[in-house]
């Protein structure tokens, strides 16, 4: 039976549980010529259990040499530059990337506040990471 797209996912990493979701969404913008709207692609980690931590919301927005389709003929969830790194966030170890990356930056997963971050800002890390580049190893949960 296929999972329900809007019901969240779960990641383990570093001996944390996180629940995951992603979500499409468009914003009036005068800079898309084409359409008037631009796209963006919302990742959000909330740390569980609940009450454990902020919600962390990775967000990628549509703009120069930067796609977030929203289907055909990319798939949903792809983001990436024209020219260079890209993730399919609907991929667990995408997810998991991203997470190392923000978490490497200093997001402290028990923080009780939500954070947003922008999701350009760690791509170049975590597509090196899902290509078996590796770095240093992130903050182990509740260091």
């Amino acid at each position: 039976m296929p999972r329900h797209p809007r019901k969240p996912r779960r990641l383990i990493a570093d001996g944390c549980a996180y629940l995951w979701t992603l979500r499409h969404s468009h914003s009036h913008s005068h800079s898309v010529a084409d359409s008037g709207r631009s796209c963006c692609e919302t990742l959000t980690l909330y740390p569980q259990p609940p009450g454990t931590g902020g919600p962390l919301r990775i967000v990628f927005t549509e703009g120069p040499d930067r796609y977030v389709p929203g289907g055909a003929p990319l798939g949903s969830g792809d983001v990436g530059y024209i020219r260079g790194a890209s993730l399919n966030l609907h991929e667990p170890g995408a997810v998991r990337a991203l997470l190392d990356a923000a978490s490497t930056r200093g997001w402290p997963p028990e923080g009780r506040r939500a954070l947003e971050i922008d999701g350009w800002s760690l791509l170049a890390a975590a597509a090196a990471a899902r290509a078996g580049a590796t770095g240093p190893a992130p903050p182990v949960c509740g260091d």
